[in-house]
């Protein structure tokens, strides 16, 4: 059994701990460390008697099977000790510690360009939503969506359609393939030596707060993202602000000005992404362009080069101002669900979702059971 594996596992049930905190109690405690603590030894890091608790008592009916899953052939769990874990997710403030890998893992090494969009796109974004996938599998590149419907299923086909090499990021766990309607791609994917990846343990089912989290691993594991088609308020702009947090490339497709799906792409153009007309404009705009044909390693160390690496961030940054302090402030530690936030600020649910994103990812607020409470 991989130790590792177990730890993290274990570290990722302790409540109140999402990825940034893992990330930082790891970087700080090496890990034979951790597991030899007592309870006077997490205390005095800071952690709560509950935390303590459960740290000691773990749920093994969500360990176990998730560690079973893992010894099934084609299916694997990545952790970020493993050597393999991909180079560019690995850069990220907020990287998963854990990632369960289905098809082909050496693929997440690859270098990836992001295709992202509505999920109820036009033929418009249907058509340039397959040609960019198509041009840029044929330069050498994997195409990586999140398998939802519209544009990142019509982009995860034309890969398939190419035999080029494709990655689906989930935003749920592999036992249960969500959409239902694109079970029968997932399982082309694989066929054609693509990967399906996750963060979440295999029986995780799909809960939407869970998608716009999945879109941070989208940008995090590509080189650069491209929005085809977005309304002003669609999660694909969520993919887009991570890639540029991430300091990767983003680029945007104009569209008519009379569609509302055309809407979000413009307001990223304005912003500063790039416009752009044909895959070339894309391949020519990304610095890393050429090392497709390197071998991993080289890849990893011209990357090492190039690429900053964020500094962790002190443990006083769970204190931050929070980004979104009106939401902050309605958010106690008893479970809120989002139907009665929406009503308390007046959102729509979909931005409300992305300001619950940047409040959990400043580790100031935990989801649970569909809804939200404060983590400290």
């Amino acid at each position: 059994m991989d130790k590792y594996a177990e730890t993290l596992l274990r570290l990722l049930q302790v409540p109140r701990l999402g990825a940034s905190t893992v990330s930082q109690i790891l970087t700080a405690i090496d890990l034979n460390t951790l597991l030899s603590y007592d309870a006077d030894a997490f205390y005095a890091i800071g952690w709560t008697m509950h935390q303590i608790k459960r740290w000691f008592k773990p749920e093994r009916k969500y360990i176990d099977p998730a560690l079973e899953w893992g010894q099934k052939s084609g299916n694997r769990i990545i952790h970020c000790f493993h050597l393999d874990y991909p180079y560019l997710l690995k850069q990220i403030e907020s990287s998963p510690p854990v990632l369960f890998v289905q098809g082909n893992a050496d693929l997440l090494a690859h270098p990836q360009i992001a295709i992202v969009g509505s999920r109820y796109c036009s033929d418009y974004g249907s058509y340039w939503a397959k040609y960019f996938a198509t041009e840029f599998c044929t330069a050498g590149f994997a195409v990586t969506s999140g398998l939802a419907k519209g544009i990142d299923a019509h982009s995860h086909r034309a890969a398939v359609d190419v035999q080029g090499k494709t990655i689906a990021v989930l935003g749920n766990g592999l036992n249960q393939i969500y959409p239902a309607v694109n079970r029968s791609l997932a399982q082309a994917i694989l066929a054609t030596g693509g990967t399906l990846v996750t963060e979440f343990i295999p029986d995780q089912p799909p809960v939407p707060a869970n998608f716009p989290r999945r879109n941070r691993i989208i940008s995090g594991l590509s080189l650069a993202t491209l929005v085809v088609e977005a309304s002003e308020r669609s999660g694909s702009l969520i993919t887009a602000r991570f890639a540029l947090e991430q300091n990767r490339e983003v680029f945007a497709i104009p569209g008519n000005l009379n569609n509302d799906f055309s809407t979000g792409c413009h307001k990223l153009i304005k912003q500063g992404a790039m416009l752009v007309e044909n895959a070339k404009d894309v391949i020519e705009n990304i610095p890393y362009y050429g090392f497709t044909n390197m071998q991993i390693q080289d890849v990893k160390d011209v990357l090492k080069a190039t690429v900053p690496c964020p500094n962790p961030r002190p443990p006083s940054a769970r204190y931050a101002d929070p980004q979104h302090p009106d939401l902050f402030n309605l958010i106690g530690h008893n479970l809120i669900s989002v139907d009665e936030l929406a009503t308390r600020t007046g959102l729509k649910v979909d931005e409300l979702l992305i300001q619950l994103l940047d409040l959990e990812l400043q580790d100031l607020i935990l989801c649970e059971d569909g809804g939200y409470r404060r983590q400290w």
